[in-house]
């Protein structure tokens, strides 16, 4: 089982925009009976405007196939539009769950 985290930091402002751009690829994944995404903000203030997106799977290419598939979604294209002109930068991690 593997956990993937998509940490994003947004221009300053955004994070509830990219939230509820995660949101919808988060109803997308329930209605096809997958586990929700979970939305994390950052409240530390290393680094504010900060998302992370999370998302359980049992293989690294369950994921990448998931991905395809989401993006194959109308609905889900549509609430991703300008999601680059919101995002500074961003990093996926990719951890195995051990216990």
């Amino acid at each position: 089982m593997y956990v993937i985290r998509e940490v994003l930091n947004c221009r300053p402002g955004k994070v509830r925009e990219l939230a509820a751009k995660f949101r919808v690829i988060s109803s997308a994944l329930q209605e096809s009976g997958r586990p929700s995404l979970r939305l994390l903000t950052d409240l530390s203030g290393e680094r504010f405007w900060t998302l992370v997106v999370e998302a359980q799977v049992e293989t690294v290419d369950e994921f990448l196939a998931l991905e395809q598939s989401l993006m194959a979604n109308e609905s889900v294209r549509s609430a991703m539009a300008g999601y680059h002109d919101i995002i500074e930068r961003g990093r996926r991690e990719i951890y195995r769950i051990e216990a």
